[in-house]
């Protein structure tokens, strides 16, 4: 993984500035993703397991196997990737409740959209009659915290697919490409790259987009949140996506590069 010193505390970063500082820090170039730091290994038994951090944002990835899959996909002899995502009762100031009887409608919606990116990079008949379960629990919202998921997600889903590789589950090519996801929205007249909570909370445009290493598009959200935008200001929004979303690639690349675990 490519290190740098932070320009403010001088420490090892992967980005300009590191994460702690990112955090202090009350402006970044409109075009600047914040400090992203994927820390692969983070828990010891699922196969999987990624913490992902972006600015003060943190997402544990998990993916795990399952050698079945749903009872309404048995008869195709094909694999699934699901997805759960959850946000921790201590993730915001206030503390959220836990959903203990039933999910929510933007945990459903954000879930839905995790499973969706990652089914769309995974080749299902080589997978075979398994399951991948992909669990996104977010520690500490600031912001863009689907995006994020989707991000630290693909790294987990990459480990979870090696090692069931290694135990001859099935074979070398499951994945067919890379997938990421970053935020962008117009804040004050201004396009802005990954939105933390403050810069989402007052965008006059919100827009979550998904894209894979062969340049398709996955998903692409965007939101009226206060004022119509035109077509150009949709050109321009995924226009700054797609870099904000080639540069996590690199940053993924690094991190399923690195040996993995505790300081990585």
């Amino acid at each position: 993984m490519y290190l740098q010193l932070c320009e403010c505390c001088g420490v090892a970063s992967t980005a300009r500035l590191c994460y702690q500082c990112d955090m202090q820090r009350e402006k970044r170039q409109p075009n600047e993703l914040r400090s992203i730091q994927i820390q692969r290994g983070f828990t010891r038994f699922a196969p999987g397991s990624v913490l992902i951090r972006a600015g003060q944002t943190h997402v544990l990835c998990t993916a795990s196997i399952d050698e079945a899959v749903p009872g309404w996909r048995e008869s195709s002899g094909r694999g699934w990737v699901t997805a759960e995502y959850e946000m921790l009762p201590g993730a915001t100031p206030e503390r959220r409740a836990r959903s203990r009887t039933r999910v929510d409608g933007r945990t459903q919606e954000i879930q839905r959209l995790i499973g969706r990116s990652l089914r769309a990079v995974v080749d299902m008949a080589a997978m075979g009659p398994r399951t991948i379960y992909l669990d996104c629990d977010v520690l500490q919202a600031d912001g863009g915290t689907r995006t994020a998921a989707i991000t630290g997600a693909y790294v987990a889903l990459c480990d979870a697919l090696a090692q069931g590789h290694q135990r001859e589950l099935w074979g070398a090519d499951v994945l067919t490409a890379g997938v990421a996801a970053v935020s962008v929205g117009i804040v004050d007249g201004e396009l802005l790259l990954d939105l933390d909570y403050k810069e989402d909370s007052s965008a006059a445009v919100d827009c979550n987009l998904v894209m894979t290493t062969a340049g398709q598009w996955v998903e692409v959200q965007a939101t009226a949140e206060r004022d119509a935008y035109s077509t150009e200001d949709m050109t321009r929004m995924m226009d700054l996506g797609r870099g904000g979303i080639e540069q996590l690639f690199g940053l993924q690349r690094a991190a399923l590069e690195s040996s993995g675990g505790e300081g990585d």
